[in-house]
């Protein structure tokens, strides 16, 4: 048992998986952002889709695990005040919230697939379900009028489902209920009888059990979602169906996992270093399971789920565009629960 001391770097064993799991984010966001950049150069006529959202907030959510490991080293070892209390905390939140945040929005989309059947009027006229979950290309019937609005006006934006809007203000609220927190925290540096750790316990396990929930919701629709898929015998739907089971497993086990290390564990807290008798084996393991299993390899996961590119925009296809972010007013297509829908034969076959 070690005591880790204000002002002292952190054992070697410690750095190692600090660094270790900083490389690890580092490539997910690098990968990320160039998918990023490799996907707005095929599709550059509409600004944000589905597939460039989750990109950008997987890629941003890893770099902010990038800086939060780096800036952990060099706080332990400086012995910065600010660190151990409000700086630290915020920094430690951030990337989990747009972690949170993306699976969030990828539960809302599977919410979506799933009462399509029920709600097929309804979802048609706001045209969220008839979308892929990762739908990347879809051709639009338009008017004259509209064609002309689209000739002068090119690049076009993202409409927000009904649903999405729910994951938008969850979003937000979480952010507020985080800086609040923090705001606590600094407040409780003075004199005066807020404990900080008991703040950053409490936001702690509330996350962890937001986490635990979120885990649990992307396995039932995805049962859902295998059971609609498997009375369709087709090749193509075999292939949707073990995404969808690949990244509800992942998920669950990934989720719950780090979640009881928060709600067991003082590992998220690891920022008040000084604070705690550590083992630094188990603390390292412990780290691994949190950071790693709990975050790095579910990212990774959905970035290979989404790996393939869209279709580039070729001249003599009238219109060709990327999913919108959340809604889009396409019409619907044969195999709605696809990751990838079968838009890419019709453009071939206009083409």
């Amino acid at each position: 048992m070690l005591e880790l001391r204000e002002g002292a770097c952190f054992p070697r064993v410690l750095v190692g998986v600090n660094v270790v799991l900083a490389l690890v984010d580092a490539i997910i966001a690098v990968l990320a952002f160039y998918q990023l950049i490799r996907i707005h150069s095929r599709n550059s006529q509409v600004v944000w889709t589905r597939q460039k959202v989750f990109h950008l907030m997987i890629g941003s959510s890893s770099m902010g695990y990038f800086i939060y490991f780096v800036l952990a080293l060099i706080a332990a070892c400086k012995g910065w005040p600010c660190w151990s209390n409000s700086c630290g905390f915020i920094v430690m939140a951030f990337p989990k919230i747009l972690f949170f945040a993306a699976f969030l929005l990828l539960l809302s989309f599977w919410v979506d697939l799933c009462h399509q059947a029920n709600d097929e009027d309804d979802e048609y006229e706001e045209s969220s379900s008839q979308e892929a979950l990762l739908d990347k290309t879809s051709n639009k019937p338009s008017s004259s009028k509209t064609d002309g609005h689209r000739k002068r006006f090119p690049l076009h934006f993202f409409n927000v489902g009904s649903r999405q809007k729910i994951v938008i203000l969850v979003t937000v609220l979480v952010f507020v209920v985080m800086m609040a927190c923090a705001l606590i925290i600094w407040i409780g540096m003075g004199k005066n009888h807020i404990d900080s750790a008991v703040v950053a316990r409490v936001y702690v396990d509330f996350f962890a059990i937001a986490i635990l929930l979120l885990g649990g919701a992307l396995a039932c629709y995805g049962l859902l979602l295998c059971l609609k898929i498997s009375k369709v015998r087709s090749e193509q739907a075999s292939s949707e169906m073990w995404k969808f089971a690949g990244v509800a497993v992942v998920s669950v086990l990934c989720f719950t996992s780090s979640s009881f290390v928060a709600l067991l564990t003082d590992i998220p807290m690891l920022y008040h270093w000084y604070r705690h008798r550590v083992n630094v084996v188990c603390a390292s393991l412990l780290l691994i399971v949190y950071f790693f299993i709990g975050s790095s390899i579910p990212s990774a996961f959905i970035l290979w789920i989404m790996r393939e590119l869209p279709p580039s925009v070729v001249a003599n296809i009238r219109e060709a565009s990327t999913i919108a972010f959340i809604a889009d007013s396409s019409p619907s297509v044969h195999h709605p629960w696809c990751w990838t829908a079968a838009t890419q034969n019709q453009i071939s076959e206009e083409g």
